[in-house]
């Protein structure tokens, strides 16, 4: 107990003597350096934020009514809602990442003003920015591609696609994956980081090549006469007129052997329409050969739709 009262004392001295405190006569100079300081912060650098912060906020607002005057203008040319709320999707992207480099930027004109070294902080940032790098930089890449799948307008919701070698229609489409159902109803999710090649099979227009094999004895104009006479039937019927883009191409005899000869018929439809144009083209077929007595190849062929398609 005697050897710490004799320790203590010397202690706190040492410990109070570490720490300053302006003398009386000091006070004053240190209140008119902290008042110049003051000054020289509102004359030169308080100017330079409020002109920052003015220029960022004029940009950010700018952004926002650029993109929002271009994506209410291609809205109202589009006819199809998917693909309006598509373009309001990307604006909304490009916006967010528009005002993250404006406040990004800002920031770094903003924090030297306040005396903030930006080293370390930059130092940090780029380290961590590396490590997240490599952690994440397949979802970067969803992104990327997804962004651009928007941008271009590859293929919209309802589309019929191949993507990274799956084929089917799509459902869903975000800026991370791609949702597609096939013909049986499996759903493949793609990411969009595997699409490298886009088969859309449905965009403007689609093609559907129809095979009529009939006996090798039948004469090549008649039944050449008849699938046009078929065609031209179909093409301005009202129920079918709107969704058959040109006429029905007949080409002629595209392939003989065994006994039998191959026409070709060649029908371009809006997408989505070819199978009950083709089905309703079936049907005519049937009734028109059995009422001109056209023999068939063999019990139950008729005609084939081409595999390719």
């Amino acid at each position: 107990m005697r050897a710490l009262a004799i320790i203590a004392p010397v202690a706190l001295h040492h410990i109070f003597s570490w720490v300053t405190v302006p003398e009386e006569g000091n006070l004053p100079a240190l209140l008119r350096g902290w008042g110049e300081d003051a000054r020289t912060f509102l004359r030169h650098d308080v100017p330079k934020i409020v002109l920052v912060m003015v220029v960022s906020f004029v940009l950010i607002r700018l952004l926002r009514l650029i993109t929002g005057k271009v994506a209410a203008v291609q809205t109202r040319k589009l006819p199809s809602g998917i693909r309006a709320q598509q373009v309001r999707t990307l604006a909304s992207v490009i916006t967010s990442i528009g005002v993250f480099l404006i406040v990004f930027v800002a920031a770094l004109e903003l924090l030297p003003l306040l005396g903030l070294n930006l080293g370390p902080l930059l130092a940090s940032a780029g380290v961590a920015g590396l490590a997240i790098g490599f952690g994440a930089q397949t979802l970067v890449h969803d992104f990327i591609n997804g962004f651009f799948i928007l941008l271009e307008n590859q293929y919209d919701i309802g589309d019929n696609v191949r993507i990274a070698g799956v084929k089917g229609t799509v459902e869903t489409m975000t800026l991370r994956a791609t949702v597609l159902r096939d013909d049986d109803g499996t759903v493949h999710t793609v990411p969009n980081s595997q699409i490298t090649i886009v088969s859309n099979a449905t965009r403007d227009w689609t093609q559907t090549t129809l095979r009529v094999v009939v006996a090798y004895s039948e004469p090549s104009d008649k039944i050449v006469k008849l699938l046009q006479q078929i065609g031209d039937d179909i093409r301005h019927d009202p129920a079918y007129a709107q969704d058959i883009v040109s006429d029905i191409e007949v080409p002629g005899i595209d392939r003989i052997g065994n006994g039998e000869a191959e026409y070709l018929m060649l029908i371009k439809t809006k997408p989505n329409k070819q199978w009950a144009i083709s089905r309703e083209l079936r049907r005519r077929i049937k009734d028109s050969f059995q009422q001109n007595n056209v023999q068939t190849a063999g019990p139950g062929r008729v005609y084939v739709v081409d595999q390719g398609k």
